[in-house]
C-alpha cells in the first residue's frame, strides 16, 4: 500500500501547496520519481524553474502549477455549503 508521501497529489493537495515546495512534492504532482526529477535537473529540462537554496532544491508553486497547465487557483478547492443565514440563502 502506499503511504501518504507517495502517489500523485489530489486536487485538494495541489491548492493547498505552500508559496515553493521541495523537489519530492513537486515530483508527485509531475507524476514522476524523486531520481527522474534528479536527472532532469541534472539535465537542465525539469519542466520549471529550480532554485537551489544550501544543498536543496525549491520549486516555486505558481511555476509548478503553471507547467501542469493549472494558470488560476480556483477560489475553493472544496465546495463550501451555503450559509443558511445570509440573505441569498431563501432564494
Amino acid at each position: 500500500m502506499k503511504g501518504p508521501t507517495q502517489g500523485r497529489l489530489s486536487f485538494t493537495e495541489m491548492f493547498d501547496l505552500p508559496v515553493a515546495v521541495d523537489l519530492r512534492t513537486a515530483a508527485r504532482a509531475l507524476g514522476i520519481g524523486k531520481t527522474t526529477a534528479y536527472r532532469l535537473i541534472r539535465k537542465d529540462e525539469f519542466p520549471c524553474p529550480v532554485l537551489r537554496v544550501g544543498g536543496r532544491y525549491r520549486i516555486p508553486t505558481n511555476e509548478l502549477l503553471r507547467a501542469l497547465g493549472i494558470e488560476d487557483r480556483p477560489l475553493y478547492s472544496v465546495d463550501l455549503e451555503l450559509d443558511t443565514d445570509s440573505p441569498e440563502a431563501g432564494f
